[in-house]
């Protein structure tokens, strides 16, 4: 049993092994849980959401008897919104979380605008164009290609591109339904997160309780580790801040883990069972070191260079291959690409929950076939 002091010095050392198990428990993906999808939203503090549907797949691999409505339900009567968030990247959040997390990563968004459209935005006043932007949107909902052309008219030196990325940033622009609905399909068309919900943003964003609950889902983790998943940088105060609230461990590499005293961290032998998850699912995301999820060596065999990230298939607790639905005329196939081989009772595993995904995912294809591509293909 490794054990940790409180506040003090770490006198744990925790394996990959021992990282990835606490990983799937606070991910809800050694059993699948009794939660609304709200409550899910919240606990996971969000889900990455490039892809439309990804946060459905989410919520399916995760909670017991979860349907695509209540997800698109919560999105229509403005309880889940789209928007982006943690490292400027787009994240489905609950409002309520929109409303507080929002302003505390607003640094890393307008960090991340000038590191892309710094020349094309050199010598304009940014808090103008914020107020142009959100004047149009508040007005009529708008596509980022709508809103660079209207904006070009007050500005037509500039990049249209350019000029919508900076409302992007300085405003919290929500993407309105039917963007995120299963089965829409679309352009994202965007208002303001304050016309959309009727609230303002928080004034003093609850950093503290924003990292604690970070801790919560993904812990434990190093300052590194918080970092990447919000894209702040310099945390080292805040978390000598909170170190009382906290124990401390190292990992392999002799980094300081921070975690909640009263957090799961089950035995490293704890058995896990193969799961199916989406695309830019957060687990694979939320760590500078994120071998407690994913060999090294698969990496770019999931994460490409352009930002993709597959769907994959876990086993045993870690990525072991990607998966990805063909859709023919009547029938629906889920294709399985291993990384190695496997047993045939995982293969079984495999097959089992392969089946439930094609019920979620494809029901209304008349067949579903499962096929694997072998490893040495």
């Amino acid at each position: 049993m490794v054990t940790a002091q409180s506040g003090g010095e770490t006198v744990g050392i925790l394996s990959p092994r021992a990282l990835n198990r606490a990983l799937l428990a606070r991910q809800m993906l050694l059993r699948r849980e009794k939660l609304s999808a709200l409550e899910a939203l919240e606990r996971l503090v969000g889900l990455q959401a490039q892809a439309p549907n990804a946060p459905y797949f989410a919520l399916w691999t995760r909670l017991e008897q979860f349907h695509q409505e209540e997800l698109s339900r919560l999105i229509q009567e403005r309880k889940a919104v789209r928007l982006a968030m943690m490292r400027s990247t787009i994240h489905l959040v609950s409002s309520r979380d929109s409303l507080q997390i929002r302003p505390w990563v607003q640094p890393v968004l307008e960090r991340s605008l000038m590191g892309t459209y710094r020349k094309q935005l050199a010598r304009l006043d940014g808090k103008a164009i914020a107020d142009a932007g959100r004047a149009l949107v508040e007005e009529k909902p708008h596509t980022f290609s709508q809103l660079g052309k209207r904006l070009s008219e007050r500005y037509p030196d500039r990049d249209p591109s350019a000029l919508s990325a900076a409302v992007r940033a300085l405003v919290p622009l929500i993407q309105l339904p039917p963007r995120g609905l299963w089965g829409e399909s679309g352009q994202a068309a965007h208002t303001s997160g304050e016309a959309w919900l009727g609230q303002p943003l928080v004034s003093h964003p609850p950093e503290d309780d924003i990292i604690l609950r970070y801790l919560a889902a993904y812990g434990p983790a190093t300052i590194k580790d918080i970092q990447v998943w919000s894209g702040h940088t310099r945390l080292q105060e805040t978390m000598e801040r909170i170190r009382p609230q906290l124990v401390t461990f190292r990992d392999e590499q002799g980094d300081e883990l921070f975690d909640l005293p009263d957090a799961p961290r089950p035995d490293p032998d704890t058995p896990a069972q193969p799961r199916f998850l989406g695309e830019f699912d957060n687990i694979l995301l939320s760590y500078a070191n994120r071998t407690r999820i994913i060999d090294d060596a698969y990496r770019k065999r999931v994460i490409t260079a352009n930002g993709i990230v597959h769907s994959v298939i876990i086993i045993d607790g870690f990525v072991a291959g990607t998966w990805k639905i063909g859709r023919g005329k009547d029938t629906a196939t889920l294709h399985i690409e291993p990384f190695q081989q496997i047993s045939k009772q995982e293969r079984k595993a495999l097959l089992d929950e392969g089946a439930r995904l094609l019920q979620f995912a494809a029901a209304d294809a008349r067949t579903h076939d499962i096929s694997f591509v072998s490893p040495e293909e």
